[in-house]
């Protein structure tokens, strides 16, 4: 399908700025706010089970914290959408401007109070973007976490060696478009450690930078570019 016929929330390099997000989220947390991944709940969850079958019920209950929040976020983002259609923009767009506030109030919060402020904070906003962006020029993505993407460069590269004749230029692009994806959210997680080093708890105003250009490209499309297309679902919804 050509270019032009995508939303402006469905464009490939959209996708690769939240991921270089998430990744600078993920990198954020692990080096200064509590040494934790907060993206996906896939260890939370194995971490309750371990809690529940060891008998530490406290330590059980306080990781229905961080599921809970990641799970509301999922919620939010699919009841929301429904109710803000006045305000004549996307859920996408909105998603991002609110991202863009939360970031800004995160770097002012001290080292000294609780990680889990900020680390549930994340669990809720990636939640809300993992639900709300799900494919990129018509290729199922997830804009926190890596591990699908891997899946399908090790398919597609599977592909690729054995040119295929019939799945060859498929392969290529998802090759393609699924590597660059990986690339972003490391480079996103390596600028969070370097940063981390110069500016501690504010470093994630660094983040600011490709939200903000997100932003403005989105709220662009939605009064201006794409203004008639503003009622048209994103595909995967």
């Amino acid at each position: 399908m050509e270019q032009r016929s995508y939303l402006e929330c469905e464009k490939r390099w959209v996708y690769v700025l939240l991921i270089l997000v998430a990744g600078f989220y993920g990198g954020y947390t692990l080096a200064v706010r509590g040494g934790v991944f907060c993206n996906g709940q896939t260890g939370n969850l194995a971490l309750l089970a371990v809690s529940l079958g060891s008998g530490n019920w406290q330590r059980a209950l306080y990781y229905l914290i961080p599921i809970g929040a990641y799970m509301a976020g999922i919620v939010v983002s699919e009841i929301v959408p429904r109710h803000v259609r006045w305000l004549h923009l996307r859920w996408d767009t909105l998603l991002t401007m609110v991202e863009i506030v939360v970031v800004a109030i995160m770097g002012f919060i001290p080292a000294t109070w609780p990680h889990q402020i900020c680390q549930v904070t994340i669990n809720f906003i990636c939640a809300m973007q993992y639900n709300t962006f799900r494919q990129a020029e018509g290729l199922s993505m997830a804009t926190t976490f890596c591990v699908n993407h891997m899946r399908v460069v090790g398919v597609a590269l599977s592909r690729v060696v054995l040119r295929k004749t019939s799945k060859y230029p498929t392969a290529v692009w998802e090759l393609k478009s699924h590597g660059l994806m990986i690339g972003s959210f490391l480079l996103g997680a390596a600028l969070a450690g370097a940063g981390s080093l110069v500016l501690g708890v504010r470093t994630i105003w660094l983040a600011l930078i490709p939200l903000m250009v997100l932003a403005w490209d989105l709220l662009r499309a939605d009064l201006v570019t794409q203004k008639q297309m503003v009622g048209v679902p994103p595909r995967g919804h």
